[in-house]
C-alpha cells in the first residue's frame, strides 16, 4: 500500500509544502504560500540590519501552502504518516509560559522585538563580539570550540541579548525563547509549552553553542558574567535535544482537522532549511552540499571517528547528529549570495521605483548579457562581504568593495564581477575545508539559483575549478524533510535508506572549463588580497605609505 509523507520547508519569503510517495519518492502534491507581512517590507529597517518576522505570517502561509497542497491530492490524505517542517536559523522568538509566541498577544502585536528574528538581522554585531571576548578571556572551557572558533550575530545568544537589552517589555514578558523550526513543531503537535516542546539538535548544535560534552548549553555562570540580563534564562530553555529523524509527537486535532488528516500523523522534530535540504539532496559522507538562495549554506558530514579531537576552525559548527544521526555535520556559508545580485538589481532600479515603476526584468537582462561577455576574470574585482562574512571566520561587521571600476565600466562587466565574488566567497570555504583536515569529493549544488542562473553556476565550476552536480528537485529542502517524515513515522529505519528510496538524484552538471583555470587562480589570489586589505582598513589599521621627496 502506498503511504505518504508532508514535507515542509520555511524559507525567507514563503512557505513550501510537497506531498511525496514515501515509497517511490513522486510527488503528489506541492504548493507555496508567501508570508504577506514580510512582503509588505513590514517590521524591518535594512538601514540598520533589522530583519523580523511576525508569527502569523508564519501560520497563516503554513496553513495555507499545506491545504493547497493536499486540495489537488485528496485521495492520499488518508495515507499520510508523516510530516516534518524545515525553518530558516538561527531565527528565534520570544515565547510566554505557555510557549505562545509575543507577537501573537494584542499587547505585542506591533513590536518587532516581539517577533522572530531573522536569521539575516544583524542588530546583535556588538552582542556577538561580548560573547566571543567573553569566551577568550574567561579562561576554562571556550563555548565557541565548535562553533568555528568565532560566535556570530546571526546566532541565538546574540540575537537574544541585543533584543533583552533594548526592550524591557519583552524582557519581563518572555519566559523562554525558541528557535523556529521547534516553535513550527511544537506548533503542530499542540506541545507549546517552552519546558516540554522538542528542541532540534541541529539547531542547537550550530547555533547556541549546545554540545553534549560540556552538559549542554553554555554555563550559567559564563552568561550571567556575559550579561547579568541572561540570568536564569539556561533554566528556562533546554538541556535535551533531538534529532531530525525522530517524533516530536503527533499531528494535533486541531491541525489534523484543519487539513483533513487523520489522528496519529507523526511529526518530525525540527531542523534548519539547508541542513534538511543536504539530506534531501543525497548528502555523503566528504560531499559538499551548497545550499545557494539568498545567503549560502555548505554541509559536509563525517564519521566521527574522524574528527576525534579535531575542532575545524572559522566554519559555523560541528554537531554530532545535526545533518545524519550517528556522523558529524559541519556547516559553513556565505552571508549574501542571491543578495547580493538583488541588491545590485535594486541599485540599478531605483530610479524607476521612484517614479512608480517596476522593471522585474533587470536581473534577467543583467545575467543575459553577461553570459554573453568574455568568459574569466577581466575588468572590475569585487568582493562579497555586503552582508558580512559568514565563513571563513564569522564577521558580520565586515562589508562589501569594488575596484577597478573606470567610466567606461558597464552594468553587465560589474555584475559580472559580483558573480565571480560571489564564487571566490565559495572558493574560500573550500579551502578552509582542505586546510583544516577536511576532504572534499565532491560538490552538488541545491535551492532556486542552481536551477535558474546557469551562467553563475558555470562561473561557480570554473572557479571551484571542479565539477559542480545539480539536485533535480525543485524543492529539495521540502523532500528533505518529507525524507525525515518517512524516518520519524516508521516507514524507513534511518535516513540513509530514505534518501535511497526517494531521492530525485541529479539533472545538471557544470565542468569546468580548463582554459580559464590559470586566470581564476590569478584572480582568486587577488580576491584574498583584497578581502585582507578592506579588513585591514575596516579595523583601522592603517598602512602608511612614503612617497619620494
Amino acid at each position: 500500500m502506498d503511504e505518504h509523507v508532508i514535507g515542509v520547508d520555511f524559507g525567507t519569503d514563503s512557505v513550501r509544502a510537497v506531498v511525496v510517495n514515501a515509497r517511490t519518492g513522486e510527488e503528489a502534491g506541492q504548493a507555496e504560500s508567501a508570508f504577506r507581512r514580510w512582503g509588505e517590507g513590514l517590521y524591518c529597517d535594512p538601514g540598520s540590519d533589522m530583519y523580523r518576522q511576525h508569527p502569523r505570517d508564519h501560520i497563516e502561509a503554513l496553513s495555507d501552502s499545506l491545504q493547497d497542497a493536499l486540495e489537488g491530492c485528496r485521495e492520499v490524505a488518508a495515507s499520510v504518516r508523516g510530516i516534518s517542517a524545515d525553518t530558516t536559523g538561527s531565527t528565534p522568538g520570544p515565547v510566554d509560559r505557555g510557549g505562545t509566541a509575543l507577537a501573537l498577544l494584542p499587547e505585542f502585536d506591533a513590536e518587532p522585538d516581539a517577533m522572530f528574528v531573522l536569521w539575516k538581522d544583524h542588530t546583535a554585531v556588538e552582542e556577538a563580539a561580548e560573547i566571543n571576548r567573553a569566551a577568550r578571556s574567561r579562561g576554562g572551557e571556550d563555548f565557541t570550540r565548535y562553533s568555528g572558533g568565532a560566535y556570530s550575530a546571526e546566532w541565538f545568544w546574540s540575537k537574544i541579548l541585543h533584543v533583552l537589552r533594548g526592550s524591557a517589555s519583552v524582557r519581563g514578558s518572555a519566559f523562554s525563547w525558541v528557535e523556529h523550526c521547534d516553535w513550527v513543531t511544537a506548533l503542530l503537535t499542540g506541545v507549546t509549552d517552552p519546558l516540554s516542546m522538542k528542541r532540534s539538535r541541529c539547531a542547537a548544535g550550530h547555533k547556541a553553542m549546545w554540545n553534549a560534552g560540556w552538559g549542554g548549553l553554555p554555563s550559567e555562570e559564563f552568561l550571567e558574567g556575559v550579561d547579568p540580563v541572561l540570568a536564569g534564562l539556561r533554566g528556562r530553555l533546554y538541556s535535551d535535544t533531538v534529532t531530525a529523524d525522530r517524533a516530536a509527537g503527533t499531528l494535533s486535532a486541531e491541525w489534523a482537522g484543519r487539513l483533513g488528516l487523520p489522528e496519529g500523523v507523526a511529526v518530525a522534530s525540527g531542523a534548519i532549511d539547508a541542513h534538511i535540504g543536504a539530506v534531501g539532496a543525497g548528502i555523503k559522507p566528504y560531499v559538499l552540499m551548497k545550499v545557494i538562495g539568498t545567503s549560502t549554506c555548505d554541509m559536509l558530514v563525517a564519521p566521527a571517528s574522524d574528527l576525534a579531537g579535531k575542532a575545524i576552525g572559522g566554519i559555523c559548527g560541528q554537531v554530532d547528529g545535526s545533518i545524519i544521526p550517528g556522523m558529524v555535520g559541519l556547516e559553513a556559508g556565505q552571508s549574501a549570495f542571491g543578495d547580493v545580485f538583488a541588491w545590485f538589481r535594486d541599485l540599478l532600479a531605483w530610479p524607476l521605483e521612484r517614479a512608480g515603476e517596476r522593471s522585474d526584468a533587470i536581473l534577467n537582462a543583467l545575467l543575459a548579457e553577461a553570459a554573453e561577455l568574455p568568459p574569466g576574470p577581466a575588468g572590475p574585482l569585487a568582493l562579497d562581504w555586503l552582508n558580512g562574512r559568514r565563513t571563513p571566520d564569522a564577521d558580520q561587521t565586515l562589508r562589501g568593495a569594488v575596484t577597478g571600476i573606470g567610466l567606461g565600466t558597464t552594468a553587465p562587466e560589474l555584475f559580472k564581477a559580483l558573480v565571480e565574488a560571489t564564487a571566490y566567497g565559495a572558493r574560500s570555504i573550500n579551502e578552509r575545508f582542505v586546510s583544516e583536515g577536511v576532504r572534499i569529493e565532491e560538490v552538488i549544488a541545491l535551492g532556486g539559483i542552481p536551477r535558474k542562473a546557469p551562467f553563475v553556476m558555470q562561473t561557480l565550476a570554473d572557479v571551484l575549478g571542479v565539477p559542480v552536480k545539480v539536485s533535480a528537485s525543485e524543492q529539495t529542502c521540502a523532500l528533505g524533510a518529507a525524507m525525515f517524515a518517512a524516518v520519524a513515522s516508521g516507514v524507513y529505519k534511518d535516513v540513509e535508506s530514505a534518501q535511497e528510496a526517494m531521492g530525485a538524484g541529479f539533472d545538471l552538471e557544470y565542468e569546468p572549463r580548463p582554459e580559464l583555470s590559470g586566470p581564476y587562480e590569478e584572480a582568486y589570489r587577488d580576491y584574498l588580497r583584497l578581502g585582507a586589505f578592506a579588513e585591514t582598513q575596516h579595523r583601522g589599521q592603517v598602512t602608511l605609505l612614503r612617497f619620494p621627496d
